[in-house]
């Protein structure tokens, strides 16, 4: 966690114990309560009527990450990593423009004929 922020950034969490030392290495930590009986899973903390406090983000990651490696019917953990890596770069793409594609599907860009 600590790689992938910068001092000064807020970390929005669960209140799983293992963030409780954020604080310390210099990130703001905002966290909502999931404990049954309290089911807190969006807060609004300056009144302006968004609920910024939550973790949906992270969770609507991880979903997608499931139903990505479904349609593979099983990943051997030897290659997990590599499947996760092309997720990632599918969900961080904002356009599929045709430099996407031709990746994605293994094709150079066309070679400019002089004629």
């Amino acid at each position: 966690m600590l790689g992938a922020t910068t001092p000064g950034a807020v970390v929005n969490t669960d209140e799983l114990s293992a963030y409780d030392g954020l604080e310390e290495h210099g990130r703001r930590h905002v966290a909502v309560c999931h404990t049954p009986g309290k089911r807190v899973w969006a807060r609004d903390d300056d009144g302006d009527g968004i609920r910024e406090v939550h973790n949906n983000t992270m969770e609507g990651m991880w979903t997608g990450l499931r139903n990505f490696l479904r349609i593979f019917r099983g990943v051997h953990k030897k290659y997990l990593q590599q499947y996760v890596a092309i997720f990632e770069w599918i969900y961080n793409l904002k356009e599929a423009t045709m430099e996407f594609l031709r990746a994605l599907v293994g094709l150079r860009r066309p070679a400019l004929r002089s004629g």
